[in-house]
């Protein structure tokens, strides 16, 4: 069961262990499963080429959280088109090799390795927001979310508090300027996966036939801060949606 983290504890606090917040406990948590896991190994060194301290650049970088099957795909293809952007994802190419690898590994590992993964991600953003609005299917509060919805059982009062740390963008990790979280009724993202006819993830597996997990989720993204994010109904046609959310990036930067 997920339990926050109190401040100044030596104690193992589960939620602590399940979700590192820092590249610092991430590349501890990868180290232990290294010998194990030689892939571990991989990531660690794609981590170590990363800057310490990743800056900015002077472009946009803005991000699209949601669950699958709410059009982050055709938005944000379009997006990076409209703007001449450029268009990255979280996990980045370069580790999605292995995901199928970190998948089958207990939660504390494989959010080491989705976390490893936005931290890799933003060193692609720094480069790349010198040169461009940068566009990002999703980025750190999709592993946040998914880890507090798996960690946390049964209904939303379960979850942690609004405001509690477990919310929080990470300190040493490059921020957005801007977050947007796409939602489209129950209904209409089953019908969506059903269309597609892809084979379903573990975790998309789980949000079909456990609505209260799919809630969780939601409420997750809901409740992150600095970032926070902004909601978006993705439901009307691609046009509408791809208006509203142009709309909403010129309002915060008036490209």
């Amino acid at each position: 069961m997920l339990q926050r983290c109190a401040p100044g504890s030596q104690g193992p606090l589960p939620l602590c262990g399940a979700l590192p917040h820092s590249a610092t406990a991430l590349r501890h948590r990868l180290r232990q499963c290294a010998e194990r896991i030689p892939e571990a190994e991989a990531v660690l060194d794609l981590l170590d080429k990363c800057p310490e301290h990743q800056k900015k650049g002077n472009f946009p970088v803005i991000v699209f959280e949601g669950l699958d099957a709410t059009g982050k795909t055709t938005v944000t293809q379009a997006v990076k088109d409209t703007l001449n952007g450029i268009l990255l994802g979280s996990p980045p190419p370069c580790i999605s090799q292995w995901r199928t690898v970190f998948d089958d590994e207990p939660t504390p590992i494989k959010r080491a390795f989705y976390a490893a993964g936005n931290y890799i991600l933003a060193s692609e953003i720094a480069k790349a927001s010198t040169q461009a609005p940068v566009i990002i299917d999703r980025y750190w509060h999709s592993t946040a979310a998914y880890t507090i919805a798996t960690e946390t059982n049964g209904k939303l009062q379960d979850l942690p508090p609004p405001h509690d740390e477990v919310y929080r963008w990470p300190e040493d990790l490059l921020k957005p300027d801007l977050v947007l979280l796409l939602t489209v009724d129950p209904e209409e993202r089953v019908r969506r996966l059903q269309c597609r006819g892809l084979e379903k993830t573990k975790e998309e597996a789980e949000l079909e036939a456990n609505s209260l997990f799919r809630q969780r989720v939601e409420e997750s993204y809901r409740r992150m801060v600095n970032p926070a994010c902004q909601e978006v109904d993705a439901s009307p046609s691609k046009e509408e949606v791809l208006n509203t959310v142009l709309q909403l990036i010129n309002k915060y930067f008036a490209l």
